[in-house]
C-alpha cells in the first residue's frame, strides 16, 4: 500500500511541475516587453553611444515597438543590427523570465580622426576599423590630415595589409601603424597632436607645442615605425633639453640611424 502511495505522490509531483512550467511559459509569452536594460562598456573616455540613442535606433528600425510580446522580440536581428553600427565592436542581446531583456554592448576605441581629401571625416579604432563620427561625443585623439584617398567605408586595416592591390593606393594601414604607436606611448600622446600626409607620400608629425615639423617619411612596417619613434624619443629626452625646444624648425627621421635637423636662423 505504501508503495502505491509513494508512486502516486511522485506522479502528482511530476504533473505539478509540468503544470507550473507550462503556466510560467504561458505567462512569459503573454508578457509585454519593457524597455531593455542597456549596458555600455567603454575602453577609455569616449562613449560614442548612450542608452537612449541605442533604444531610439532600435525603434526607428522597427525592431522594437509598443506592446511587443517577448516571443516577438527578434533577438538575432537586434544583435546583427547593433553590430552593424560602426561604433559597436560586439554586443549580446538576451531575454529574461518575466518579459525583461538586456543589451550588453562593447564600444570601439578610436585612436585617430581622419580628414580625407574627399571632405569626409571619420575615426580609426585600435583594431584598424573605421568608425563614423558622432553628434554626441568628440574623441580626443590624434588628428590625421592631408592627401588621404581612403574613404569612411574603406576596408579594415587587416584586409588592406593582406591584399597587395589595396596596398598600392591605401594609407589606412600606414596611418594605423603611426597612430597606434602614438596611442600606446604616454610620452608621444602628450607630444604629437597631428599627422599630415604630404603630396609626395611623406608623413609629417606636428607636435602639440613648439613650432617644428617632424618629417616621418614612410610607415611601411611596424619595425620601421618603431625605429623612427625610438630615435625621436631619444632626441626629445636627451637632445632638445640641452639644445633648446625652439632651436629647430624641422626634424627629419627619414634617414637610417640618424636625425637631421634644420636650425632656425637667428635674426
Amino acid at each position: 500500500m505504501k508503495k502505491w502511495i509513494k508512486i502516486g505522490f511522485w506522479g502528482i509531483f511530476v504533473i505539478a511541475v509540468f503544470i507550473g512550467m507550462s503556466l510560467s511559459n504561458s505567462a512569459q509569452i503573454d508578457e509585454t516587453t519593457v524597455k531593455p536594460k542597456i549596458f555600455i562598456h567603454v575602453d577609455g573616455e569616449n562613449a560614442f553611444l548612450d542608452e537612449d540613442e541605442v533604444y531610439t535606433r532600435l525603434i526607428r528600425k522597427g525592431l522594437v515597438y509598443q506592446y511587443q510580446k517577448i516571443e516577438k522580440l527578434p533577438v538575432k536581428k537586434i544583435e546583427d543590427f547593433l553590430e552593424s553600427m560602426s561604433e559597436i565592436r560586439e554586443c549580446k542581446v538576451y531575454t529574461n523570465i518575466g518579459g525583461t531583456w538586456n543589451i550588453d554592448i562593447h564600444l570601439r576605441k578610436p585612436i585617430a580622426r581622419i580628414f580625407n581629401n574627399s571632405g569626409e571625416t571619420f575615426y580609426l579604432d585600435d583594431l584598424g576599423f573605421t568608425m563614423a563620427t558622432s553628434p554626441l561625443y568628440t574623441a580626443r585623439v590624434v588628428v590625421v590630415t592631408g592627401n588621404i584617398p581612403d574613404r569612411a567605408h574603406s576596408k579594415s586595416v587587416n584586409k588592406i595589409i593582406n591584399n597587395d592591390t589595396l596596398k598600392t593606393n591605401k594609407y589606412l594601414d600606414d596611418i594605423y601603424r603611426i597612430s597606434n604607436y602614438i596611442c600606446d606611448d604616454p610620452f608621444l600622446i602628450a607630444q604629437i597632436g597631428q599627422i599630415h600626409l604630404d603630396k609626395n607620400g611623406d608623413f609629417v608629425l606636428i607636435p602639440q607645442v613648439c613650432g617644428q615639423k617632424i618629417i616621418f617619411g614612410s610607415a611601411n612596417s611596424d619595425e620601421e615605425v618603431a625605429k623612427k619613434f625610438k630615435k625621436l624619443i631619444v632626441f626629445y629626452k636627451e637632445g632638445l633639453p640641452f639644445e633648446g625646444w625652439n632651436k629647430y624648425d624641422l626634424i627629419n627621421l627619414k634617414f637610417e640611424k640618424q636625425i637631421v635637423c634644420n636650425k632656425i636662423e637667428e635674426k
